[in-house]
């Protein structure tokens, strides 16, 4: 394939800067156990065609000019990183394609995958990677999909993988030019620098708060004493893990999925008086209990990283528009029924702090302390759960049709990620697990299928076959 270069790029294009969040993401990599990858594997029906896989991308990249750009961090550290159009863009560089042995099969599509999930990126380069591998049973292939996290989070991932993908077998005619919402590096205004932007925000809201003290002082007082206690549960620093099971922690990834039938999960929610994510998060909570029972231990409660989006219709795509919500959900209810109510009015608590909505304020605050602290804030949490809306429709490419898709988010720290990916009439879950801290992710993935039978059970007409563990 001949290199292909972007043309009349030049390295003094306006700068379009990682939002807080974004940078929050990028920081965190000072500590290898942190490294923000996402990894995603779609099981196709067949190899894609390589030359449409190749025009596929060719389009896509060109409606995603993300994917076009690279991340330039400045020597003396007065100004955040922020993205340029790289002048040496190499399609070929980013797409590869093997095939598979006929003995590893989607044991060697997992070995990959988390092969990809542990190695760093070329910070040179744009930061993603996709790769076919074919050689699957009956002719079937799979789309590994690698970027890091400050490219975006898991619902600007399906938008920016609409604009990618095929929506038919035999392709979809559209204009390579980008997406009216996706804004080009290249096309977005200059902001102020780190430190001026901030102040400037400060003052606004410095001299807001002053008229608001002249008019009504205590409701003032009382409100600056809620918000500041708001802040403090969402950035509080956690010292040990509730976990006494899943204690060590290193940069060795282990991988398992397994498939839900939507319909059984969602009739369990309606049958419990909750909603698809409480039941996704108490069959993870089932089955995180039946784990440590495993290794002898019992537990009443685990600390869970939740990630709540914060996009909207106004936000461009890709990018990350969410905070972390980290508090303990309790693992000694073996009623489902009870354990989805207790986990609604939790999570449905922390979705309301106050400090929530100034997340990305926060995150700024944040990134002018030693990267440690963010470690302190998230090493010791038990486990991750992200729950992420996919697509109700077939998606193709390159003439190969998605059967499943599954997603493998970053354990930021914990012991392990459980990340749900619906697609069409299933749920993929894909697990993504700390080696050190989970040893043997087999015994976990057959503990949370079982936890997700007991909470499917709910559903009056759900099949003996609504989980099913993918190995």
């Amino acid at each position: 394939m001949n290199r292909q270069r972007v043309e009349g790029v030049s390295m003094r294009s306006p700068r379009r800067y990682l939002t807080q969040t974004d940078l929050m993401s990028w920081r965190m990599e000072a500590d290898p156990v942190l490294r923000s990858t996402i990894v995603a594997v779609a099981l196709l029906d067949r190899r894609p065609d390589w030359d449409r896989f190749v025009s596929m991308m060719e389009r896509g990249t060109r409606r995603v000019p993300l994917f076009r750009c690279k991340v330039v961090t400045p020597r003396f550290g007065m100004s955040p990183p922020y993205w340029v159009d790289d002048p040496d863009f190499d399609l070929s560089w980013h797409l590869r394609s093997f095939t598979l042995s006929d003995r590893e099969g989607w044991g060697g599509v997992l070995d990959f995958a988390r092969t990809a999930a542990m190695s760093a990126f070329d910070k040179d380069r744009p930061l993603w990677e996709f790769t076919v591998l074919g050689g699957l049973a009956g002719g079937r292939a799979a789309l590994v999909t690698k970027v890091h996290h400050s490219l975006t989070d898991g619902v600007g991932g399906m938008q920016i993988v609409r604009e990618i993908v095929d929506l038919t077998r035999d392709g979809d005619e559209r204009p390579h030019e980008p997406s009216e919402d996706v804004p080009s590096a290249t096309g977005a205004a200059p902001r102020l620098g780190y430190w001026p932007d901030r102040l400037a925000t400060g003052g606004r809201s410095a001299l807001r708060a002053s008229t608001a003290a002249i008019r009504n002082p205590a409701g003032v007082v009382r409100g600056t004493s809620a918000a500041l206690a708001s802040t403090m549960r969402l950035t509080r620093p956690v010292f040990s893990t509730l976990s006494p099971v899943m204690t060590e922690r290193s940069t060795l990834r282990r991988l398992a999925t397994l498939d839900v039938a939507v319909r059984a999960l969602d009739g369990a929610a309606e049958a419990s008086g909750g909603s698809i994510n409480d039941a996704f998060l108490a069959a993870v909570l089932l089955g995180a209990a039946r784990y440590h029972r495993h290794h002898g231990a019992a537990v009443d409660r685990l600390r869970v990283t939740l990630p709540i989006s914060l996009r909207t219709e106004r936000d461009a795509m890709g990018g990350n528009r969410i905070t972390l919500a980290r508090f303990p959900l309790p693992t000694d209810v073996a009623d489902p029924v009870e354990l989805i109510g207790r986990v609604h009015t939790l999570v449905d608590t922390w979705r309301h702090e106050p400090a929530v909505r100034w997340s990305p304020a926060i995150a700024g605050t944040l990134n002018l302390l030693p990267a440690a602290v963010l470690v302190g804030m998230l090493e010791h949490v038990d486990l991750v759960a992200s729950n992420v809306t996919g697509s109700p429709v077939p998606l193709f490419t390159a003439g190969a049709q998605i059967l499943g898709h599954y997603a493998f988010s970053p354990t930021l720290g914990s012991a392990f990620n459980v990340t749900l990916m619906s697609y069409r009439s299933r749920c993929c879950i894909g697990v993504n697990a700390d080696a050190a801290a989970v040893p043997d992710v087999d015994v976990l993935a057959g503990a949370l299928a079982d936890g997700f039978r007991e909470v499917v059970a709910l559903c009056p007409d759900a099949a003996e076959t609504a989980v099913m563990l993918r190995t």
